[in-house]
């Protein structure tokens, strides 16, 4: 469904311009980080990278990328924002057109809960994955009280989360069949001002809740 993100690049843009979503990214990237751990001479398959929100900052850390999306003008916007160290593919993450164990490690943020048969798109991930190499997936929560506002709104007034499947933290980890390690962020409501929002956050992070917004999986390929 590829029309669904055509016309939402700048929209998507925009809000993590916002106040409340650069506080998002900052919490998110954070744990993606953590659990990918990207370094210099690396190529990671960034797969659903849409506008490129994550993926300037994974080349940052010396990696170079390829971003899969299936959107045009997504990838076209990311293109934009990001040099040399990025190559961009428009493909379906259900096929994924790379050979086996193309890529040291792979990722896919927020891009799973639309498509139905993520354990599919989860099994192409650790397809194009060399052995020993990560594979992390964050999808949007559905313990989170966000995933409820998210639901409500669509259904008044429409948008992409009326297409959204959000699953928990264990629903995402049983997506593969070996042992993985899960987390989540942005504990704090989306009203919350911006100082108490840091204070929630790190309350919900040091107790390990499984709650947050935003909830990521890092597996470690056999």
């Amino acid at each position: 469904m590829p029309e669904l993100f055509d016309n939402w690049p700048d929209d998507y843009e925009n809000w993590f311009s916002t106040p409340l979503g650069k506080l998002i990214k900052e919490f998110e990237l954070d744990l993606i980080l953590k659990m990918l751990k990207p370094q210099r001479g690396e190529h990671i398959l960034d797969a659903g990278c849409g506008t490129g929100i994550f993926t300037s900052d994974i080349i940052n850390k010396g990696a170079s990328i390829t971003g899969l999306d299936i959107s045009r003008p997504m990838l076209k916007k990311a293109l934009r924002k990001t040099g040399n160290s990025f190559k961009c593919v428009c493909a379906d993450m259900l096929k994924l057109p790379f050979k086996d164990c193309t890529f040291d490690k792979t990722v896919t943020i927020t891009a799973i809960e639309f498509i139905k048969d993520a354990a599919l798109a989860l099994s192409e991930l650790e397809r194009v994955t060399k052995p020993g190499g990560a594979i992390v997936a964050a999808t949007l929560n559905s313990l989170s009280p966000w995933a409820e506002k998210r639901k409500k709104d669509a259904e008044k007034e429409g948008g992409i989360f009326m297409h959204a499947i959000f699953r928990s933290p264990d629903e995402l980890a049983g997506l593969l069949p070996f042992k993985c390690i899960t987390g989540t962020a942005i504990h704090f409501s989306d009203n919350a001002e911006p100082d108490k929002a840091v204070e929630i956050e790190k309350k919900g992070y040091a107790a390990g809740l499984d709650s947050g917004a935003f909830a990521a999986a890092l597996w470690i390929k056999q």
